[in-house]
């Protein structure tokens, strides 16, 4: 059994409230969830109307299942939100 997770730390240029970010986090968390039927939830920079910081853990039976998801998580959301800054952490255990 592997475990994979995913941070992403996103910078949201055009956000000016903290209701218009959590549109956008709230947007990312449930596409991603139900494209891939991963654990998703918003880590950091809670206060902050531009930034926040999402994580994305996933269970696989192997490595190559793992990676494999995970790639397409980040091709899904680079392709999904062109338009914010994503600076992305991944880690396998």
């Amino acid at each position: 059994m592997i475990i994979g997770s995913i941070v992403f730390d996103i910078f949201i240029p055009h956000s000016s409230s903290l209701k218009e970010k959590r549109m956008v986090v709230k947007s990312f968390k449930e596409k991603v969830r139900a494209k891939f039927n991963v654990s998703v939830s918003e880590i950091g920079e809670l206060d902050k109307w531009q930034k926040s910081q999402i994580a994305v853990v996933l269970v696989a039976p192997d490595k190559k299942q793992a990676e494999k998801i995970m790639n397409n998580v980040i091709n899904f959301v680079e392709n999904t939100y062109p338009d914010i800054y994503i600076d992305i952490y991944k880690e396998l255990i």
